[in-house]
């Protein structure tokens, strides 16, 4: 989103209407988005008259009762303005989607408009605080390709108009024309279609088993056994942090992942979360950059998985609990919900057996290599090749004292659409990121990477929680790939003709013949 100004024509002074299709947000969106403000102001003004009441006292203090009139004015004053900045702030937000662009028009002594191209959204949250949901608001925003933050916000709508408004930006930005005898009508919203749901159940087992909860049963444990050994008591009261902050981190948790549901539409995939604040995005398919199955060692007893995306215009996760949960694909799934949003995100896998492929990047290992003789490096290596491993090229064997446990794990395969990175023995790690998303590569190598001819392939996405990255792959194989894939890249963005995602996917779901080359014609480095 670029705030660059629009020709005066679009901002309708000479358009038929008198807003010339500019609409305003609810009258009621200031005061919900700044009732924290007048909470402030009435707590500073009356909270001693309250403990007064409270204590059987008079309601004003004999020593202020000449001043009371006065104070009652300014707090009134005081009160009067904020109430009129409010009312100027709804007067002056008007918001437009007209000629290929969503507009917005804020401020009322400083003055600023943003636009954006539609063709360039990449995803769409209806987001709902309590307060919100009680008046039966909702705040629509939008991310597009070339913006670090949220660049427009709208807050608030009717939850009606806000999905009315959702699904004409989705049309638009999906290529959909307009009926041509109804220019200005709204686009009718999309049916959907759900394909999974998270159990709470499952959603709090995964809390009790993630990494935070070991932590503190093994800081008690210590605290139990320093306690008993040194007879102070003292050390529990280390645990009372931990605690208050794990308490925290579970309900932000729990509030942002509960009744997690995702569901398939023509305007693409609907994500639906939360307790009290709830949030639906849309994500339209092809948008997403990259995308990370992850499994922490204690998820494996139950076959539980994550997924998390990279998302233009979302920006990097970070510790924040809202961009994490935006980022977060799947919160906690078994493998069957992992394959069924894999395939809502690669439509296309670009293999005859996805299943095998996939299982391999999650949960396969390479096995042990068996030695062929002596090689002018030292012995000669196997491993990646002949093996029922989904066609993984793992690390070579001669570097395995760099990575003891995981040297097996670590490694690539590509399919016709994607390139699959996996790795980690313990903390388990598939990354999948179709071709045309990759933006460039490099190869890095250490100094004990030249002892032992091996480097690491890093691929630039746009920012967000996963970072793709072979590991440690033998220095032949990763030069091979880095050409391979740009040439991949290269030809798939050349497929790519339009912005407009259901162009793209028009001809798969019509059921036409593919333009895409032959997937048999596979590179050596990968099977």
């Amino acid at each position: 989103m670029k705030p660059d100004a629009a020709p005066e024509a679009s901002a309708g002074a000479d358009a038929g209407t008198p807003d010339g299709g500019w609409q305003r947000v609810h009258p009621a969106s200031p005061f919900v988005r700044g009732w924290v403000a007048l909470a402030a102001i009435a707590f500073f003004f009356f909270r001693d008259t309250f403990e007064r009441v409270l204590q059987g006292g008079p309601l004003v203090d004999e020593q202020l009762a000449g001043r009371a009139p006065w104070l009652l004015l300014g707090g009134g004053v005081l009160l009067l303005l904020t109430g009129l900045g409010y009312v100027l702030s709804w007067y002056f937000t008007r918001y437009q989607v007209a000629e290929g662009y969503v507009r917005i028009n804020t401020g009322f002594l400083f003055k600023q408009q943003r636009q954006a191209r539609l063709d360039r959204v990449q995803a769409i949250d209806i987001v709902q605080p309590l307060l919100a949901r009680i008046f039966g608001l909702a705040e629509l925003k939008f991310e597009v390709a070339d913006a670090g933050e949220s660049a427009v916000r709208l807050a608030y709508l009717r939850m009606d108009e806000a999905r009315q408004l959702r699904a004409t930006i989705l049309a638009r930005a999906a290529g959909v024309a307009p009926d041509p005898a109804q220019p200005g009508a709204a686009a009718a919203e999309a049916p959907e279609h759900a394909v999974l749901t998270v159990p709470p159940g499952r959603l709090i087992g995964s809390l009790l088993l993630s990494e935070q909860s070991v932590v503190v049963v093994a800081g008690g444990l210590a605290s139990v056994v320093l306690s008993a050994v040194t007879e102070n008591r003292s050390f529990y009261l280390f645990l009372i942090p931990a605690v208050l902050g794990m308490v925290a981190a579970y309900w932000n948790a729990i509030n942002r992942g509960y009744n997690f549901t995702a569901a398939i539409s023509p305007d693409g995939i609907r994500l639906r979360y939360g307790l009290l604040d709830t949030q639906a995005q849309t994500l339209p398919p092809g948008r997403i950059q990259a995308l990370r199955v992850s499994q922490p060692p204690l998820w494996r007893i139950l076959g539980w998985y994550r997924i998390q995306v990279n998302v233009a215009g979302y920006g990097a996760a970070g510790s924040n609990g809202e961009a994490s949960s935006r980022t977060t694909l799947l919160p906690v799934g078994t493998f069957p919900d992992v394959l069924t949003m894999l395939s809502l995100v690669l439509p296309d896998p670009g293999t005859p057996d996805p299943v095998r492929i996939f299982a391999a990047g999650i949960n396969g290992l390479a096995p042990a290599v068996s030695l062929q003789g002596e090689g002018p490096s030292g012995p000669a290596e196997t491993a990646g090749s002949g093996t029922d491993d989904g066609g993984f090229v793992t690390t070579p064997r001669r570097a395995r004292l760099l990575a003891p446990l995981g040297w097996r794990r670590n490694g690539f395969t590509a399919t016709g659409t994607a390139l699959l990175i996996r790795s980690g023995r313990w903390w388990r790690h598939l990354v999948v990121v179709p071709h045309q998303r990759t933006q460039s590569m490099a190869l890095e190598q250490g100094p004990l990477a030249r002892r032992f001819r091996v480097a690491d392939l890093v691929l630039h996405t746009t920012a967000g929680p996963v970072s793709p990255r072979l590991v440690q792959a033998g220095l032949d194989e990763g030069r091979a790939l880095l050409d391979a894939q740009a040439a991949r890249a290269r030809a798939a963005r050349k497929r790519q003709t339009s912005e407009h995602w259901l162009d793209q996917v028009r001809p798969l779901v019509a059921g036409d013949s593919r333009t895409e080359e032959p997937n048999s014609q596979e590179d050596p480095q990968h099977g």
